[in-house]
């Protein structure tokens, strides 16, 4: 975080000063005021400047420990004892990490109460402000369950192309059906689609017809 301290007649001299060089609006700082100053007794003895000090806000930062200390909550009411840390990633995906003796309670079936989680502090933490792509993991099953659908996809895709006949696969949530649609979208003999409504859609994969 950048700071920087200036002086001027005034506390709002000195931040209209400030604000001019950091190059930032007045709600992307923290001001301390070090000395408000005083006005010279009949505009000529002892006077004396107002000093600030100005720190240009982490929004990142803020952000990701709101959403580490929203998150605790959510887990503590469950009744888990947990910790939670943050990341960075690229694109500014805030990745969430979540560390626990009872990783069960916190993932469920297959994920989806990970997911929901996700799904809930992602819509709390992204309201009425810029939207952040949020992802929860829990030490590493996002990968895990990735690797697992992607051999799911592999072997069911050689069945397709053995039998001929299609496959259909239990509902996923989207970002499991685009880790199923990227690992076969390569294979000129198969094609994948979804069909239903969420939270039932599920992938389908074809063999693909010579016309």
């Amino acid at each position: 975080m950048k700071t920087i301290e200036r002086s001027a007649r005034t506390v709002e001299d000195a931040l209209a000063e400030a604000l001019d060089e950091l190059q930032v609006s007045r709600e992307d700082v923290e001001v301390e005021v070090l000395d408000e100053g005083a006005k010279a007794f009949l505009g000529l003895i002892g006077g004396k400047q107002a000093r600030i000090r100005v720190t240009v806000r982490d929004r990142r930062e803020e952000k990701g420990q709101a959403t580490v200390e929203f998150l605790q909550g959510i887990l503590e009411r469950m009744g888990v004892v947990c910790s939670v840390d943050y990341a960075w990633e690229e694109d500014d995906i805030l990745k969430i990490e979540i560390q626990s003796d009872e990783l069960g309670l916190v993932i469920g079936r297959r994920g989806e109460t990970l997911d929901a989680l996700q799904y809930l502090v992602s819509l709390a933490m992204n309201r009425n402000v810029e939207w952040t792509r949020i992802i929860l993991d829990a030490e590493g099953y996002r990968a895990r369950r990735e690797e697992t659908l992607r051999n799911l996809a592999s072997r069911l895709g050689d069945r397709v192309k053995r039998t001929g006949r299609r496959a259909v696969l239990d509902p996923m949530n989207a970002m499991e059906r685009r880790i199923i649609h990227l690992t076969l979208q390569e294979d000129q003999s198969i094609h994948t689609h979804s069909e239903g409504v969420a939270p039932y859609r599920r992938v389908i994969i074809a063999p693909r017809r010579n016309r």
